[in-house]
């Protein structure tokens, strides 16, 4: 091996893997690697995929090929959900070396004892019923914001999903870590975390089986709120049946917290929320965002909804196109069901037709753009501080308010990861928001 070896780093898919690729990264340049973007030669490329990412196969492809078209020599490494779903498939694209599963990518150096291409891809993963200990993670040097990983794993049995198969049960970072974490953080001039995890609401549960909450989400939140040189703490993304009412009410009068809650819906049609095995009704879903509204009536609240899942009629998915065009919410993600092996849901009867997804999800999607225009228009003449991230875009630095208004105003780097008070003045014909 070189003794100044280079690697380079590609994250698919959510806030979580981007948390752990930065800390994997961080336990490698400890052993002597120098970091490099993806997009230079570099002795090791390290890609980290995603198993809910639609074509995920097809694009870690393209990325295999873009690393060795930097360096021919490269040594390319798979590590994350998929290739703990698939480990076997992705081992078999030319130019992989090494693939790692879900608890092995946290020992990369371990498993890598030069650098010399394989004819074939070496495989290391671990049953996942094996992956029930935790690894704390955080995403820094890059952002203005921080993803910090408080929990990993899940105990739900959604139909249609693999992630507990490619992350394991639900399992938690003590709360003396996950603050410590956040001090650390504070430390590097960052000035808003983002909490993550795959079910971040079930925070509390123990290692190694244990069910166990030694604590809760709301004392988590509490701890957090007290962490000095934080700005903004912001919460990913919570079950609906998690988010209790004391949650909601302890982020209207904290000091940090903001103002956004994402909450996953999948489906506003209860026929297929029972199908999905969902742990709520949509009525549940509706008491949440009016809790929500009743206490932060200016709060962005942003919805993950499932079209095309097997059994969605025309009258099922107008059921949910109804209720979410007259929930007060403020944006969607829209996600194409596609079949995933080893999910009850594959082999369920009522299989729409590919077309139909595709219709039924463009329809959502411009439901998501009239309501995202509707919220940010109901912000207009309204003060509020923006933080003001560090990339210059045609001329425009952007930011984002406490409640998730994305703001524009001509490229200053002054302004970079700084917080300015400014009044929301007018919105650009790409969506943006300017100010005076």
């Amino acid at each position: 091996m070189n003794s100044n070896p280079t690697v380079a780093f590609y994250t698919l898919g959510c806030k979580l893997n981007y948390s752990e690729t930065s800390t994997i990264a961080r336990q490698i340049q400890d052993d002597g690697f120098t970091k490099v973007a993806f997009e230079e030669p570099a002795d090791l490329y390290v890609i980290n995929t995603c198993s809910v990412t639609e074509n995920a196969d097809k694009q870690f492809k393209q990325l295999v090929r873009k690393a060795l078209q930097q360096n021919p020599q490269a040594f390319v490494a798979a590590v994350g959900c998929y290739a703990q779903l698939k480990p076997e498939e992705l081992a078999a694209v030319d130019g992989v070396d090494l693939v790692l599963g879900a608890t092995e990518k946290f020992n990369l150096t371990a498993y890598i004892h030069d650098l010399t291409k394989k004819e074939t891809g070496i495989i290391h993963a671990c049953e996942i019923d094996d992956a029930d200990f935790y690894v704390g993670s955080y995403s820094i040097g890059d952002r203005t914001r921080a993803f910090l990983k408080v929990q990993d794993g899940c105990d739900y049995k959604c139909t249609y999903c693999t992630i507990p198969l490619a992350r394991g049960i639900s399992r938690s970072d003590t709360l003396p870590n996950v603050v410590q974490n956040a001090h650390d953080i504070a430390q590097q001039g960052i000035r808003e975390i983002v909490l993550t995890g795959v079910n971040i609401g079930d925070y509390g549960k123990g290692e190694f089986g244990n069910k166990k909450h030694e604590n809760t989400f709301l004392e988590l939140i509490q701890a957090l709120d007290e962490v000095n040189g934080i700005d903004r703490l912001r919460i990913s993304s919570i079950e609906p049946n998690l988010l209790n009412p004391e949650i909601i009410q302890f982020v209207a009068q904290s000091k940090r917290f903001v103002p956004h809650f994402h909450i996953p819906l999948q489906s506003g049609s209860n026929t297929l929320l029972k199908r999905m095995k969902r742990r709520y009704m949509r009525e549940l879903y509706q008491e949440r965002v009016a809790e929500i509204r009743t206490h932060l009536p200016h709060a962005c609240i942003g919805v993950d909804v499932i079209v095309g899942f097997p059994g969605e009629t025309d009258e099922l998915f107008l059921e949910t196109y109804e209720f979410l065009n007259d929930l007060p919410i403020s944006y969607l993600h829209v996600f194409t069901y596609s079949e995933r092996e080893n999910t009850e849901a594959a082999s369920m009867e009522g299989v729409v037709p590919m077309a139909t997804r595709h219709k039924r999800s463009k329809m959502l999607r411009g439901l998501s753009v009239k309501k995202r225009h509707a919220f940010y228009e109901s912000q207009l003449g309204s003060q509020q501080t923006v933080l003001f991230e560090g990339e210059n875009k045609e001329g425009y630095i952007h930011g984002f308010t406490a409640n998730y208004v994305k703001v524009k105003t001509p490229w200053n780097p002054a302004l970079v990861n700084t917080l300015a008070e400014v009044v929301l003045d007018r919105m650009d014909v790409d969506g943006v928001v300017r100010f005076i």
